[in-house]
């Protein structure tokens, strides 16, 4: 990434930008929630969203029941006020600031959700250390849902270059490590009434040991 500065980036982001400011902004994640659903994810399973920043998804989680949330991000002030916003429920969360490209998880998910963090990574160096982390930490019969912008939609996301992924692309990266169960294309409407196009896929992790 040369001398560009991550954190310092996405800090600036959000202490000068509203909730309803950002483009990634969604009131109800719908997309999000369905994978939970059709996976059929029980109350008590560790779940993590990485890149989870001020997302409304854990508010969501917590209103269905789920007691034992992660939720991950590189900036403290995004985690900052979704602690605000949940009040004394922030308590029944686990809050981590990290950056989802060096992140080392200590504990096993059986959930692991990212729509915010994956695009962003685009040195090949990062995108491996996600993966080889994701692999671990997800426990042998977990989930893997990653959501990125698709080949039709932005190439930038809040002045920074993502890497755009189609079904086959992602499928054929994560080979390796995880089995695809499902992709979907969707579209997501900004507060701006503009239209970025995502591609969400699941994962089942493939039995395998990394030495």
């Amino acid at each position: 990434m040369g001398s560009f500065d991550r954190q310092k980036h996405w800090e600036d982001i959000y202490q000068s930008k509203q909730l309803e400011e950002v483009s990634w902004y969604q009131p109800t994640p719908k997309t999000s929630l369905s994978f939970l659903k059709q996976f059929n994810i029980p109350k008590d399973a560790k779940i993590i969203d990485v890149g989870g920043g001020d997302s409304l998804l854990v508010d969501h989680l917590i209103d269905l029941g789920y007691k034992n949330i992660t939720v991950l991000d590189i900036s403290e002030s995004a985690l900052k006020r979704t602690r605000q916003r949940l009040g004394d429920l922030a308590n029944k969360v686990k809050w981590i600031v990290a950056d989802a490209a060096t992140f080392v998880a200590t504990e096993q998910y059986d959930f692991w959700h990212d729509r915010a963090a994956f695009h962003f990574l685009t040195e090949e160096q990062e995108i491996e250390s996600y993966l080889e982390n994701a692999q671990r930490s997800i426990k042998p019969d977990g989930i893997l849902v990653l959501g990125t912008f698709s080949e039709e939609g932005p190439q930038k996301c809040s002045g920074i270059k993502i890497k755009q992924y189609s079904e086959s692309t992602m499928t054929a990266l994560l080979q390796r490590f995880f089995e695809k169960l499902k992709c979907i294309t969707v579209n997501h409407k900004t507060p701006f009434e503009t239209i970025q196009q995502f591609t969400f896929c699941s994962f089942r992790k493939l039995q395998i040991d990394l030495i």
